[in-house]
């Protein structure tokens, strides 16, 4: 770094490298209804404890983006979550299966951010009838194309065995070393690319 760079209190790789790094787990859902927050609070609960990065619960609904939009993303929903995603380091996606894809609320909510989402990690947390491994695939094709690097590790929980009558989420004690398996790459990878931003 430079003379300017330090005047200015820019930080060196090293200094990035060493504050916690911020990952948001974004609820992929904005349905009524929808148990993408009972999954979300799960996961954050598990990742709090480790207290190796600041997590967050980012909720799609709450930016409430437009469809189709044609516009310079200088709308409020769009500025808010162009900031919100650049000001992350990593994700988790809290996915659903719809009709072997992921929600037309969660691609929307890709498309509406770009560069905001380069050189960044991102892990999956699926569920669906199959444990939405569809969707999980479609979501890692569209990561590729943002320049997300998804991680390998991919818990997918089941409708028939963790949630009873679809709605109450119930996880099997087994969900843990997957969600565990994956924060670790999450944290490893998402502080790996930080240097590259």
């Amino acid at each position: 770094m430079g003379f300017l760079g330090k005047l200015f209190g820019e930080k060196t790789k090293e200094e990035k490298t060493m504050t916690k790094l911020n990952i948001g787990i974004i609820l992929g859902s904005t349905r009524q209804g929808r148990v993408s927050p009972q999954v979300g609070e799960w996961v954050k609960g598990i990742a709090d404890k480790r207290g190796d990065a600041n997590y967050e619960i980012v909720d799609i609904a709450d930016f409430k983006l437009p469809f189709l939009f044609t516009t310079d993303g200088s709308e409020p929903g769009i500025a808010a979550w162009g900031e919100k995603i650049a000001s992350l380091d990593g994700f988790v996606f809290i996915v659903q299966e719809y009709n072997h894809s992921i929600t037309g609320a969660l691609k929307n909510a890709l498309d509406t951010a770009q560069a905001q989402w380069n050189n960044k990690a991102a892990g999956i947390v699926s569920y669906g009838s199959t444990g939405g491994a569809r969707a999980a695939e479609h979501l890692r094709g569209i990561m590729g194309e943002l320049s997300i690097a998804d991680v390998r590790v991919h818990p997918t929980l089941s409708l028939f065995t963790d949630f009873e009558n679809g709605a109450d989420f119930k996880p099997a004690a087994l969900h843990l070393e997957n969600i565990t398996g994956m924060l670790d790459q999450v944290n490893a990878w998402s502080g790996a690319l930080k240097t590259l931003r």
